[in-house]
C-alpha cells in the first residue's frame, strides 16, 4: 500500500478512533473515497469524515452564546461531550452519522448510529459495512429485505468488498451491554448535578 494512504489511515485511527486499527472494511471505505471511487458511496449512503471535521457531540458551533451560558444547554453539551469518548464517529450517512460504538464494558466494538436529533441508534450487525447495509436494504427497488441484502452483499462483494455476514439472518441483532441512549441520560443528569440543576 502506498505510505501516504498508511500516513492518512494513521491519522484517521489518532483522529476517530483513539489509535485503535482501522477496522478492515472501514479501510476499504476510506481507500476508494480517497481515490475518488463513488462505488462504495453509492451503494451504502456513506461519506467519510475528512480531517478536522468535528464529531457532532463536539461541535457547539451552530450555538448561540446565550445557548452556550445556559446551565441546562451546559450540562447537555458537557454530558455528551463525555459520551465522544464512547460513541466513535466515522462517516456521515443513515439518520445522519454512523460509527462504533466503544464503550469498555462492551465485549466489542459494534456499530452505532446518531440521528440529527442526538438520538443514538443500535446497529445490526457486526461491522459498519453489514450494518449499513441492512439498513440500506430497506431502501431499494427489491422489497424482500433478505433478498435486497444479498444483492447488496454480492455488488459489494464483486467491488473487493465482503461482508462477514452475506445473509441477512445471520447478522448480529443481539442487544449492546451498555445501553448508549441510558448511559447519555445518565451522564447529563451527573452534569445537571455538579451544576447545581435540580
Amino acid at each position: 500500500m502506498d505510505t501516504t494512504y498508511d500516513e492518512r489511515l494513521a491519522a484517521f485511527s489518532r483522529e476517530r478512533l483513539d489509535g485503535r486499527p482501522v477496522p478492515d472494511d472501514l479501510r476499504v471505505l476510506l481507500l476508494a473515497q480517497w481515490e475518488d471511487r463513488d462505488d462504495f458511496a453509492r451503494l451504502l449512503g456513506l461519506e467519510c469524515f475528512g480531517p478536522g471535521e468535528p464529531h457532532p457531540f463536539l461541535d457547539t458551533g451552530y450555538l448561540s452564546e446565550q445557548e452556550l451560558a445556559d446551565p441546562e444547554m451546559r450540562a447537555v453539551n458537557a454530558g455528551t461531550a463525555r459520551m465522544a469518548a464512547y460513541v466513535k464517529l466515522v462517516a456521515k450517512g443513515g439518520k445522519g452519522w454512523v460509527g462504533y460504538w466503544l464503550h469498555p464494558d462492551e465485549p466489542a466494538g459494534r456499530p452505532i448510529e446518531l440521528d440529527t436529533e442526538f438520538t443514538l441508534w443500535q446497529m445490526t450487525g457486526s461491522t459498519l459495512t453489514e450494518a449499513v447495509a441492512f439498513e440500506q436494504s430497506a431502501y431499494q427497488d427489491e422489497p424482500d429485505e433478505r433478498v435486497a441484502y444479498g444483492q447488496l452483499a454480492a455488488e459489494l462483494r464483486a467491488l473487493g468488498l465482503s461482508l462477514g455476514a452475506e445473509d441477512l439472518d445471520a447478522l448480529d441483532d443481539s442487544d449492546y451491554a451498555v445501553d448508549p441512549e441510558k448511559l447519555m441520560e445518565t451522564l447529563i443528569e451527573e452534569e445537571r448535578a455538579r451544576l447545581g440543576l435540580g
